[in-house]
């Protein structure tokens, strides 16, 4: 008499419907990959450049360490804790702002 127990049988239809579901979610990983490649794609291709001006005068010892440009004037944040807020077209200097911290 023989008491190994035995190892349940497998059944076929069982080992063909798991290897088709593997299949199956292996292509809607690999179509949701493919998506998202697509979005990120679409979506950074047609971002819109930034005009920077060619040149800013600064005064003179201040370094520059922020850029900022809304429209019709950009901002640059100087090392000083100043910010500097100029005309786009002109370029001409129109605020100074000085920043506290506390």
């Amino acid at each position: 008499m023989n008491d190994t127990p035995q190892p349940p049988s497998i059944d076929p239809g069982m080992v063909r419907y798991l290897r088709t579901l593997v299949t199956v979610l292996t292509g809607v990983m690999i179509l949701g990959f493919l998506v998202i490649v697509a979005l990120f794609v679409t979506k950074f291709s047609g971002a819109t450049r930034v005009a920077l001006p060619d040149e800013i005068t600064l005064p003179d010892g201040t370094t520059p360490t922020a850029f900022t440009r809304a429209n019709g004037w950009y901002a640059v944040v100087t090392d000083a804790d100043t910010i500097l807020v100029f005309d786009e077209t002109t370029g001409e200097l129109r605020q100074t702002i000085e920043v506290t911290t506390d």
